[in-house]
């Protein structure tokens, strides 16, 4: 496709329907059909309705795995299958292959221990990854090799067109692989990386329950990363467009163009899993069930009918979501209610009306209803319950598998079935049955259900395990609950990516010709070659759809550096905010990293200028905005220890600056920092950065984001990092205590996350 039908808004095409519970997998045939598969144990094939270009009609339903299935694969026609195949995975631990001519199995492959995540196509070979950390290869229906790959659950695989294999693991890494040689391992997420696609001609994309998706380079740079989900990505797809789509537990599918979210696709439910067909439509796969096919195309939009269906479908699903002071929506009573009378005067009634509940008071003096207005907040004098995903419930604990294992969130409701509860949520972790009494007695002990007891004579008839039986004992769980914190720890570095390079052009040209209007100076002036250089240099940081395959020339560095060495004091600020920008750029940083390893280190010389006398505010806010944005590559990291010190006396008095801009631009590189040595586990670092973060929020004039970054920082070393006991000592507690008390939601929300941690030391 054009850029012009890239930028094209998708709407629903066709829905899929047939599957009896969640659709979990997509795998696109080719132009021949669409398979799927689902938690109903089947996988499905669907072919084109020769009647209706837009539409797609059950033409197998494949059974045989004895739990849900999960990843597809699909096998074109050749000598053995002149239809094709399909090989399909599941939460059975088994490998199934299916003839597309007859819908028969004909391989059933046995040897993985836990679910099957992934399944492709190595040459005639197929290649699976399971929970139980091994890659198994298979050839004509025996297991000819396995290894292990990860030494947590491998999540998803794929294979790449120069012929490697890429997988993603529980352990936040993706690993790329030359036969049983592991070449290279990306890290960079924070949380499972879930799903993995081929970006093409460019590298690898990664889904992850971190929120974000990545594209990597097959060196390990991170060429782009994508946030703007509200929840785990389970998947993600790429067209030869450059259009990515990706799926996530926020029932949503996002349509990402050059880094940017264009498109957000509302589902009823968790999307599992998003696939592009060759003409650009994209496949959706929902936990309602249905899969559905979105297209740009004018002609291939669904009738009006069947896209008025499907926002009735949404209208309905967000309905059930909704609560209302801690209550369903749709379990209110409508305004029927209102006909019956009270039995005391003031007795209140929450009704429902439209989308909204209404709060009425009965008036015992004129016997009738009076409504007081809208509910926003609950009955419960302000008791907030825990959120998860915009949901509330009674309970959200902090699950601890162990095992390396990254903490898991556990929403659960008293009124919920706690095994009905522990099996969904397993199977969303990916997680095996195995846990699922133990995640039982978890749920019952710490929700107070204390007097609960297994029946050991019931056996659940889908996975053997007991029930439960109110008024029994239970014992503790070897799993644990942490506490819930909302803004600590914070994970990854943030940056300053936004420019307004004519402005910086516009601002460095009046500067050169002030430069060659005074005699004296003339000699420091650009030429028009050199001018034209700094030109290209902003082109290339302008076009950041090709960063991953743009370069830098040494002398264009050379150029920037010069400039900072010669150019007066007050004419510098252009040019280091093209040096901010210029760091965020993969070739960029690189070329620039080769000149500051030098014995003639221009950038620690550069932050030291600018911050003797006269230490002017323009300089300071680009020069602390491009240490910030250094921290973003982590071939800088050495770079940002080693001169650690240097760096945070350098700009120590920025905190206290009337320039806000500036305030926030040294608040979020000591927040950075404390990322940084938390990582590193450099205790006399962490020490300094929570001095310097302290001073931040004790400054009275501190503007609120300036003030709330400091406090994640102070949380994060304290949550983290080694400095609980010096961070008591600086008097937290009080610090914790005067944030918790803001006007202010989010200081105050992060001022009880430090005062719960202030508690547990």
């Amino acid at each position: 496709m054009d850029m012009e039908t890239d930028l094209k808004i998708y709407q629903l095409s066709h829905e899929l329907r047939g599957h009896e519970d969640d659709a979990r997998g997509i795998c696109v045939c080719g132009n021949a059909g669409i398979a799927t598969s689902s938690r109903d144990k089947t996988v499905r094939y669907w072919v084109p309705d020769p009647t209706d270009k837009r539409k797609f009609e059950l033409s197998k339903i494949l059974r045989g795995h004895s739990s849900f299935v999960g990843p597809l694969a699909w096998i074109p026609p050749n000598e053995v299958f002149s239809e094709g195949a399909i090989v399909s995975g599941g939460m059975d631990t088994m490998v199934f292959v299916w003839n597309l001519s007859n819908g028969e199995k004909v391989h059933s492959l046995s040897g993985h221990q836990l679910q099957v995540t992934g399944v492709v196509l190595d040459d005639e070979d197929i290649v699976s990854s399971s929970v139980d950390c091994t890659l198994r290869r298979w050839r004509k229906g025996k297991v000819v090799d396995s290894w292990e790959a990860h030494k947590s659950a491998i999540q998803a695989i794929i294979k790449l067109p120069s012929g490697e294999l890429v997988t993603g693991s529980t352990d936040t890494t993706l690993k790329l692989w030359k036969g049983k040689t592991c070449l290279h391992t990306f890290a960079g997420h924070s949380d499972t990386v879930r799903g993995l696609a081929k970006m093409h001609g460019v590298g690898i994309l990664s889904a992850s329950h971190d929120g974000s998706i990545r594209l990597w380079a097959l060196t390990g740079q991170v060429l782009m990363e994508m946030v703007g989900h509200a929840s785990i990505v389970y998947s993600v797809d790429s067209h030869v467009s450059g259009l990515i789509v990706s799926g996530s537990e926020d029932c949503s599918a996002k349509i990402w163009k050059d880094g940017v979210c264009v498109q957000s696709l509302e589902h009823p439910g968790c999307v599992w899993d998003v696939k592009f067909l060759e003409n650009g439509d994209i496949v959706t796969a929902c936990s309602d069930g249905v899969v559905r096919i979105w297209t740009s195309h004018q002609e291939r939009i669904a009738d009006p009918v069947d896209l008025d269906s499907y926002v009735s479908q949404l209208s309905q699903y967000k309905l059930s979501r909704k609560r209302v002071g801690g209550l369903k929506l749709e379990d209110l009573p409508g305004l029927d209610a209102l006909q019956i009378p009270g039995t005391s005067d003031g007795q209140t009634k929450i009704i429902r009306e439209g989308d909204n509940g209404v709060a009425y008071a009965w008036n015992l003096r004129e016997q009738k209803w009076d409504k007081i207005g809208e509910v926003v907040d609950g009955p419960d004098d302000g008791m907030k319950q825990p959120v998860l995903d915009g949901i509330e419930y009674d309970y959200v604990f902090d699950v601890d598998i162990g095992d390396g294992e990254p903490i898991r969130k556990l929403p659960y409701n008293l009124s919920d079935n706690p095994y009905s509860t522990a099996d969904k949520w397993l199977l969303k972790e990916n997680l095996p049955l195995a846990y699922r009494q133990q995640i039982v007695e978890f749920i019952l002990q710490n929700s107070g259900q204390g007097g609960v007891a297994l029946d050991s004579s019931f056996r659940d008839p889908f996975t053997g395990s007991n029930a439960y039986i109110p008024g029994g004992s239970s014992s503790m769980s070897e799993v644990s609950a942490k506490p819930t914190f909302k803004h600590i720890p914070k994970k990854g570095m943030l940056v300053f990516d936004v420019a307004q390079f004519e402005g910086i052009l516009k601002k460095l040209t009046e500067f050169n010709h002030s430069l060659l209007s005074d005699s004296d100076k003339k000699n420091l002036s650009l030429s028009e070659l050199e001018i034209s250089r700094l030109s290209a240099v902003v082109k290339i940081l302008k076009d950041t759809s090709h960063y991953h395959t743009s370069k830098f020339a040494d002398a264009d560095i050379a150029l920037l550096l010069k400039l900072l060495k010669s150019w007066p004091l007050a004419m510098i600020f252009p040019v280091i905010d093209i040096l901010r920008m210029l760091v965020l750029h993969p070739d960029g940083a690189t070329v620039l990293l080769k000149h500051i390893e030098d014995e003639n280190d221009t950038l620690i010389e550069m932050i030291k200028r600018v911050a003797t006398n006269p230490p002017l505010p323009p300089n300071l806010l680009t020069s602390t905005r491009v240490v910030t944005n250094l921290f973003k590559n982590s071939h800088y990291h050495y770079w940002l220890q080693k001169h650690r010190s240097e760096i945070l006396d350098a700009f120590s008095s920025c905190y206290s600056s009337p320039n806000k801009n500036l305030q926030l631009s040294y608040a979020t590189m000591i927040l950075n920092y404390a990322v940084l040595l938390i990582e590193k586990k450099d205790h006399e670092g962490q020490s300094q950065v929570l001095s310097a973060a302290l001073e931040i929020v004790e400054e009275e004039n501190i503007e609120v984001d300036s003030k709330f970054r400091a406090l994640v920082a102070i949380g994060s070393l304290m949550l983290d990092g080694l400095v609980k006991r010096i961070a008591l000592d600086f008097d937290v507690e009080n610090v914790a205590k005067t944030a918790k008390a803001s006007k202010e939601a989010k200081i105050a929300e992060v001022g009880a996350d430090i005062e719960l941690l202030t508690k547990q030391i």
